[in-house]
Parts: structure tokens; C-alpha cells; sequence
């Protein structure tokens, strides 16, 4: 019986501190923490460079270790590819980046880049999405998912 006890006063423990650390319960029993990422940002387009800044921004209520930015560009990229080191191509129109630890309600991480288009469109649509966020629930995806409409005029355009 006092076997029984303890076990029963373990598993109470840690369903508290599952709930503690914003996990939910998800299929059989698995627990995955709980996380609200959120990507806010501005680009900007001016004969074929494309200047781009994205806040990445984890409202929890769970912290991540890391979690990763999808980029897609309605024409293809060109010239120097040059991306900084947290990035990566997925493409010639697609960047994948990593944007590092995100603490629940903490600062965020910025991501910038400067690209250039193969040539000088009049816009680009920019589709701004997390591809991966850290095997965490995200019960708001709708707040990390932006369609931008990014005209040629040097203009920001604010997401």
C-alpha cells in the first residue's frame, strides 16, 4: 500500500509540473509543451533588393529551444546568396532560418537580410511562416503565418 501511495504522489508531482511548464496532452498520453510563436517584420523591395527584418516572438506559455522561419519569395532569387549564418537555402525562392532559443514572453530574435531578385520586379509576395516550431502545440498558428505584398517602390511593408 505505501508502494502504491508513493507512486500515486509521483505522478501527481509531475502532473503539476507538466502543467507548470505549459505542456498539453496530445495522442496516447504524450505530452508536448504548449507555445505561441509569433513572426512580425517589415520588407522592403527597390530595383530587385530585397531588404527584409523579422521578429520572431514566442508567447508561451512553454520556452523554446529553437524554432525555424520559413521565407518563400513569389520570384527567384539571385546574386550573392549569401545568407547569415542561422539560415540556410530551401530553394531558389526559399530561406529557412533558425532563430535560436525563444523564452517564453522574452525579448525576441531578429532576423535580417539583404537579397536580390534574378531581376527587377515590380513586387514580390512574400509568404512568411514558421516551418518548424520546436515540437511545441501552437493552439494560434494564424499569428505566425503572413502573406505580404511587397511593392518595388523602396517602400516598407509592414507584417
Amino acid at each position: 500500500m505505501a508502494v502504491m501511495h508513493r507512486t500515486l504522489l509521483a505522478v501527481c508531482a509531475t502532473v503539476v509540473m507538466v502543467a507548470g511548464t505549459g505542456a498539453v496532452t496530445k495522442g496516447a498520453g504524450m505530452v508536448v509543451p504548449e507555445a505561441d510563436l509569433v513572426h512580425h517584420g517589415r520588407a522592403a523591395l527597390s530595383q530587385g533588393r530585397l531588404t527584409l527584418s523579422v521578429e520572431s516572438e514566442n508567447h508561451g506559455p512553454a520556452a523554446l529551444e529553437n524554432a525555424t522561419l520559413r521565407l518563400a519569395f513569389s520570384t527567384p532569387l539571385a546574386g550573392d546568396r549569401e545568407l547569415p549564418p542561422s539560415c540556410l537555402w530551401s530553394g531558389d525562392s526559399v530561406v529557412l532560418c533558425a532563430t535560436g532559443p525563444l523564452g517564453a514572453g522574452a525579448a525576441g530574435r531578429r532576423t535580417v537580410l539583404e537579397l536580390r531578385a534574378e531581376e527587377a520586379p515590380d513586387e514580390v509576395v512574400l509568404t512568411v511562416g514558421t516551418h518548424w516550431n520546436g515540437g511545441a502545440a501552437d493552439g494560434r498558428p494564424a499569428n505566425n503565418e503572413h502573406e505580404v505584398l511587397v511593392p518595388g517602390t523602396g517602400e516598407p511593408s509592414v507584417f
